[in-house]
């Protein structure tokens, strides 16, 4: 999730705390922006927009700068926070330009972590993801979906 967040939400709440931290801890380990984005690998305006209030960044921009700056985790603490808000604001704005709006639920659904070793919590993962692609190509039944190739080479001699 990383987009403009409106300007109601920069001076208040959850992203807020989020940027303020981000930059109190950058700051703090005397980091500049371009040295914190070259060691979380993102960009340097990735960075400075998250700390604006420009944009929002993502859990993955969470966790990696929490990681480098010692944070014990702090800045992803705050994600879900960050990540409803953002939710509220997209529900506010409405589709942005270009988007398709389609039926499909309005809350978003929890994020459940699974164990990628275990077969079984694979095949429930795969069997919500193609729950998800159906709804977004608007439930359209699996049997629409045309067959994948065979592996084998019919056709030659």
């Amino acid at each position: 999730m990383d987009r403009t967040p409106p300007p109601s939400v920069t001076g208040s709440g959850a992203m807020h705390r989020f940027r303020s931290e981000l930059r109190a801890w950058r700051v703090r380990q005397g980091l500049t922006q371009r040295a914190l984005a070259e060691r979380v690998r993102f960009s340097r305006e990735t960075v400075a927009a998250v700390e604006s209030g420009r944009r929002y960044g993502s859990h993955e921009f969470a966790v990696r700068c929490d990681e480098v700056l010692g944070t014990d985790g702090r800045l992803a603490a705050l994600w879900p926070q960050v990540a409803q808000e953002q939710l509220a604001a997209d529900g506010r704005r409405g589709p942005r330009s270009g988007d398709v709006e389609r039926p499909g639920p309005t809350v978003a659904a929890p994020v459940v972590r699974r164990d990628a070793r275990d077969p079984q919590a694979v095949v429930a993962a795969i069997d919500e993801l193609r729950e998800l692609i159906g709804q977004v190509l608007g439930g359209q039944p699996e049997a629409d979906v045309p067959p994948r190739p065979s592996g084998g080479r019919s056709g030659r001699s």
